[in-house]
């Protein structure tokens, strides 16, 4: 039997800590560079999407707790092949998206530390990963907890060195007004191609959210604590990227280098001037 040591706080961070990483940190940068200023609706239309999806598997997920998730759910209500098509398919798509999390990791640390291996740094974060996962559940749920609150807390800090740099009151910085929003070929550089590469970018950045259903069968009340935690889930993640986003690109003009080279977090704070600033965020991704 499933053993039930999750409490509402871990659920709650497991949703946040899941989709917030280096999809998030390094890899939207990628989507800046391809659709410009307009990242900001890209990131807006795929989180609603997102939303909408993840509160009708919340509901299921509360009326049907299972490991299983969303597969169990399309088996129960369409058949065994579409259980096995679904979970084999996110099986398939967590296998991936690990091996990203760690090629990211590295390439942040061979940065510090050039003339390491690469593969020795994703070996590491490998076993490190592994040791997490299969650890006892309450384990698991602390782990989570503390690591997604940090990386919470940073992006809250850094929203609000961003807001306060925007509006000027910053100390050390000028308010860059709106001229990085409509130069460099406009809000929509590379017209509506761009802002759909963006779509893809922001829709991979926003997986991980699901995770949460997953880990609902092994949390004390799954009914309550699945439905909860989705719920103030997507509003935070919502505010945290979207308003991230805006903030990036209000700050740094979209096309600039170090967006995609140092990840738009670090090239932001960077941008600001404030000694140790980005390479303390690289230690948070």
């Amino acid at each position: 039997p499933l053993s039930h040591g999750l409490k509402q706080r871990h659920l709650s961070m497991i949703a946040l800590g899941g989709v917030i990483g280096a999809g998030l940190f390094v890899g939207s940068g990628a989507g800046i560079a391809a659709a410009g200023p307009s990242i900001v609706i890209a990131y807006a239309v795929s989180g609603l999407l997102v939303m909408l999806v993840m509160r009708m598997l919340g509901e299921m997920s509360a009326a049907y707790p299972s490991s299983g998730s969303f597969s169990a759910h399309a088996e129960r209500a369409i058949g065994p092949w579409a259980g096995f098509t679904a979970g084999w398919s996110f099986w398939v798509l967590l296998c991936t998206a690990v091996g990203l999390e760690g090629i990211g990791a590295a390439k942040i640390v061979t940065g510090w530390l050039p003339g390491t291996p690469e593969w020795a740094w994703v070996a590491l974060f490998m076993v490190v990963f592994c040791v997490a996962n299969l650890a006892a559940v309450k384990n698991f749920g602390e782990f989570e907890f503390w690591f997604a609150a940090l990386k919470v807390g940073a992006i809250s800090l850094f929203l609000v060195l961003g807001v306060l740099a925007i509006a000027g009151v910053l100390p050390g910085t000028d308010s860059p007004g709106t001229s990085n929003l409509t130069g460099q070929g406009g809000f929509l550089p590379h017209g509506s191609e761009g802002l759909v590469v963006g779509l893809l970018a922001s829709v991979f950045a926003y997986g991980g959210l699901e995770t949460v259903t997953i880990a609902a069968a092994e949390s004390q009340n799954p009914v309550q604590g699945v439905a909860r935690a989705v719920r103030t889930a997507m509003w935070r993640i919502a505010l945290f990227y979207i308003g991230s986003m805006a903030v990036i690109v209000t700050l740094v003009p979209w096309d600039s280098q170090e967006v995609v080279e140092k990840g738009p977090y670090v090239a932001a704070l960077d941008h600001l001037g404030i000694p140790g600033a980005g390479q303390l965020m690289n230690v948070v991704v």
